[in-house]
């Protein structure tokens, strides 16, 4: 009988290093996190030369080093779990690393990988080994492959660490790459905890300087509300919410937390703390504090969100940039009332788990999306679902106030008004009566309008929220079904009627599929409108909108047979404002057009947009060949539900006016123009041109 055993290929070195982990931040946070392990208390990354390939990576740390035991039993064993046998290291640390995988992939970045490390249990030693990747791959299988662990000279200034020299890198890296794993170092250790003797790796880089000074501002005394939530070992939870001076507002049980669950049960998850830290971001609020809206804006555009901490180390890609992994914003848009979002907020889910219950991904992309992982989310999110309800409880109850307050403190300052006309003297106390009377007149005008207008825009959210309920349900499930089941009855027909189809069905079929599209294309323009951040006040660059609105309409104003032209004037205007009003504005004109052309069934349909610009003053102009304005005039158009259509709200013209009001600008409409149907103008005050 003869003996075997399993041997592997050098390709699956190599397609393990390069598949898992291929950027750099991602493979040098694999070496810090080796450091960690190790108990160091420094670790230091330099970059040299990395902007081309052939450059070459530096880590250093001061831990506890490895013997050779160590490195043949532990360093050099790749693909070993060590759950059963994970302890707490001499600092009290969790472990981070178990497979080695992880490092293995950052090892292969460069063509040769030298470890230098000098043990802390014996002194005055040292042990290097040099990994040459070309003989890997040279090689058949990795046991070809001799490693030789050599005798280190001894150090002066540092008697135990590790060092890690990666050389020969095969890629370069760009300030982008270098920036990432600049973050990737800041946040890595948890930088908002005030431990002075806590793990800091440091890279020698400005990108990291410049992202460490915005750490260091550590802005969270100008936080509005702080929001702390604890999660005990049986799965109950607590919260309570405190406002900038430290008193607490609102506290919490677990009853309350988690009345979504069923029977108010527990999180099936490892024990953790939710902390966030909530900023309203406007002048009133910062005229008092010592730090400026800028720079609070600046530290949250570069580490805003919610970020997880797994036994002490931050974990990739939760709170970075796009990945909103308790959909806060998504939230804030349905919701938008008293709900943060990550950029006006910061925090960080710090989890205690010494047991693994939590599993993460091979590829170091996050954690499995399993049960335990679900339910420690919904207990971050059920605590801002929590909080959330209590400041908009909060926040009606002091609008019931003001309004029960009003009219007594309206009546009180009527009566001393007129208690002071009639202590005034004789000669002008009629005249006195009479202006005053004039005035309640007037305000009680001015009262009954604000009403109508209130009526008004309730009436247009409840017209937008069924708008984008229906716009979520047609741009996902029901569109999606539609396709599908038009493709499967298309295929089965031109079976079974071979010739036949053609002049049976080719034409409704092509017909229901343009309409499914129209359909695609209006909920997507009805979610793209209601984006909260397209609702922030910025700068607006005028041309640069209105083509990507027109871009987005253009398959449902073809579908309509329109012709659209678009001329746009020199230069790249811009204002401040938000997106969505400039949007609404465009969006409704165009509509406008569509509307006229199926009420008159034209045809030959053409809609032109044009700009220009005079003075500091854009004008947008739109215009169709449709049959004008008729039966109303140029002035009513305006007014709130003036309309001549059967179907019409006559809600969309007044929508555009009082955005473009608000906007600074002006209105204004003819009946019939150059080719022949109704223009509408509109006039909007610019900051600047960008040539």
């Amino acid at each position: 009988m003869s003996e075997a055993r399993l041997r592997f290929s050098t390709e699956i070195i190599r397609r393990l290093g390069e598949e898992l982990n291929p950027s750099l931040d991602k493979g040098v946070v694999e070496l810090v996190k080796n450091a960690y392990d190790a108990d160091a208390t420094e670790c230091r990354v330099e970059l040299l030369n990395t902007d081309r390939a052939g450059g070459t990576v530096l880590v250093t740390d001061n831990g506890d080093g490895m013997t050779v035991d160590d490195i043949v039993g532990g360093w050099l064993v790749l693909g070993r779990s060590r759950k059963s046998q994970r302890r707490r290291t001499r600092l009290g640390r969790v472990p981070a690393g178990s497979k080695g995988l992880g490092r293995l992939a950052a090892l292969r970045m460069g063509k040769r990988a030298l470890l230098t490390t000098r043990p802390r249990w014996e002194k005055g030693t040292g042990h290097s080994l040099e990994i040459d990747w070309e003989r890997f791959d040279a090689a058949e299988v990795v046991e070809d492959v001799e490693l030789r662990i050599e005798p280190a000279s001894p150090r002066k200034k540092r008697n135990h660490g590790t060092e890690i020299k990666i050389e020969d890198l095969r890629h370069g890296f760009g300030r982008m790459a270098v920036k990432r794993l600049a973050r990737e170092l800041i946040l890595l250790a948890d930088p908002f905890q005030d431990d002075p003797k806590a793990f800091r790796p440091q890279l020698r880089a400005a990108e990291f300087r410049d992202l460490e000074e915005l750490v260091r501002g550590r802005y969270f005394r100008d936080a509005e509300f702080f929001l702390r939530a604890e999660l005990d070992q049986a799965g109950r939870a607590t919260a309570r919410v405190a406002d900038w001076r430290g008193e607490v507002l609102f506290s919490a049980e677990h009853e309350e937390l988690a009345r979504r669950r069923k029977a108010r049960g527990s999180y099936r998850c490892p024990r953790a703390t939710f902390e966030l830290w909530v900023f309203l971001l406007n002048r009133k609020t910062f005229s008092t504090r010592a730090s400026s809206l800028g720079e609070v804006r600046s530290w949250l555009g570069e580490f805003g969100g919610v970020h997880l901490y797994y036994n002490g180390l931050r974990v990739s890609p939760y709170g970075n940039a796009g990945n909103d992994w308790l959909e806060m914003n998504l939230r804030r848009v349905r919701s938008p009332e008293e709900r943060p979002g990550t950029n006006t907020s910061i925090g960080r889910v710090c989890v205690e788990d010494e047991e693994d219950v939590l599993e993460q991904k091979t590829d170091r992309s996050g954690f499995i999306e399993d049960t335990e992982f679900r339910n420690l989310r919904a207990f971050a999110q059920d605590a801002l679902d929590w909080m959330a309800r209590r400041r908009l409880e909060e926040a009606e109850r002091r609008r019931q106030q003001e309004r029960a307050e009003a009219p007594v403190r309206s009546g009180e300052s009527e009566l001393e008004m007129k208690r002071v006309i009639r202590g005034s003297p004789a000669r002008i106390r009629g005249q006195l009566g009479s202006a005053f009377e004039r005035y309640e007149a007037s305000r009680n005008k001015q009262v009954e309008s604000l009403q109508r207008e209130v009526q008004l825009y309730r009436t247009l959210s409840t017209a937008g929220i069924t708008a984008v309920t229906f716009a979520h349900e047609s741009s996902g499930n029901s569109v999606k079904v539609i396709t599908q089941s038009i493709g499967t009855v298309a295929r089965r027909a031109r079976s079974r009627l071979g010739p036949a189809y053609g002049e049976a069905l080719a034409e409704p079929i092509r017909r229901i599929r343009r309409a499914v599209r129209n359909l695609a294309v209006l909920g997507a323009a009805t979610l793209r409108l209601v984006a909260h951040e397209k609702r922030r006040l910025s700068r607006v660059d005028l041309h640069g909108l209105l083509a990507k609105v027109v871009k987005n309409y253009e398959p449902f104003l073809a579908a309509r047979d329109v012709k659209l032209t678009v001329e746009l004037g020199d230069g790249s205007p811009y204002l401040r404002g938000s997106e969505a009003a400039i949007e609404s504005i465009v969006t409704n004109l165009l509509t406008n057009s569509v509307a006229a052309f199926e009420e008159d069934a034209t045809r030959g349909r053409t809609i032109r947009v044009r700009t220009a610009l005079s003075e500091r003053t854009w004008t947008l102009t739109v215009e169709d060949n449709g049959p004008g304005i008729r039966g109303i005039s140029t002035r009513e158009i305006w007014l709130p539900g003036r309309t001549t259509r059967r179907d019409g709200t006559g809600l969309g013209l007044t929508i555009v006016r009082d955005a473009v009001r608000d906007l600074g600008g002006r209105v204004d409409a003819l009946e019939n123009g150059e080719i022949g149907g109704a223009v509408l103008l509109v006039e909007l005050p610019v900051l600047g041109v960008h040539e």
